[in-house]
């Protein structure tokens, strides 16, 4: 089995040495099957109902636009409050270390206790980190509050949600914008095979094999999709 990355002294240094950065993962993905659900949702809702295509144009256009706006206004704000919670906390255990060294300091040799240290090992890495108050706060943020050291970026948050819903909300629609012949269920395989490469995508980053993380996303819009499809039917004209 291949190793994700190397482990030569230069390798180790460089990775190392980097700084880390978020990733956008969760925020595209959540765009994207959000925006593939729910649009075909109103595609196949629509289409039960048996109404014209330019009504299933318009109704899945508004969807893509306000509701993807929608949803990256919220994981905007979302995210924003990750940002300030984390910036309040950080001030707390500047406040703490100020005015409390002492409780503070019992604090980070508990967290390094349970982390295996004992001994004079465990006095040398109180007293070395306690030396550098950037890395002892950065370890209670991990530690005693359980939050990323990396901060947030709301607005990257935010677009990655946009596009991705944009770009996935879109292509259930494409096939009416032409006029594509049989519109619907050319609408379907797209936006299932849609859901297959989203699921697909998510296997990198998972164990998972591909065929399976494909599968399970296609179930579950696929789902969706049929609920739509039935609730529409139920009002045909």
């Amino acid at each position: 089995m291949e190793t994700e990355h190397g482990h030569s002294p230069g390798e180790v240094s460089a990775r190392i040495d980097t700084p880390p950065h978020r990733s956008y993962l969760r925020d595209t993905v959540y765009g994207a099957i959000d925006g593939a659900v729910t649009t075909f949702a109103i595609v196949a809702g629509v289409a039960g109902a048996g109404l014209s295509p330019s009504i299933i144009i318009a109704l899945g256009f508004a969807n893509v636009l306000a509701d993807g706006f929608s949803m990256a206004a919220g994981n905007y704000s979302g995210t924003k409050a990750e940002l300030d919670n984390y910036k309040r906390l950080v001030e707390v255990e500047e406040r703490h270390i100020r005015d409390h060294p002492e409780g503070e300091r019992l604090e980070l040799r508990a967290i390094l206790a349970n982390k295996g240290l004992s001994g004079q090992v465990l006095e040398d890495a109180t007293d070395a980190i306690a030396k550098d108050k950037t890395s002892w706060i950065k370890m209670m943020m991990i530690d005693e509050y359980g939050m990323s050291p990396i901060a947030p970026h709301p607005f990257r948050a935010a677009i990655a949600t946009f596009m991705a819903f944009l770009v996935a909300g879109m292509v259930p629609l494409v096939p009416f914008l032409f006029g594509a012949g049989n519109a619907f269920n050319v609408a379907l395989v797209c936006t299932g095979i849609v859901f297959f490469l989203i699921g697909t995508l998510k296997s990198r980053w998972s164990l998972d094999p591909w065929w399976r993380s494909g599968f399970e996303t296609l179930f579950i819009g696929g789902v969706a999709a049929m609920i739509a499809y039935f609730v529409g039917s139920l009002f045909r004209v």
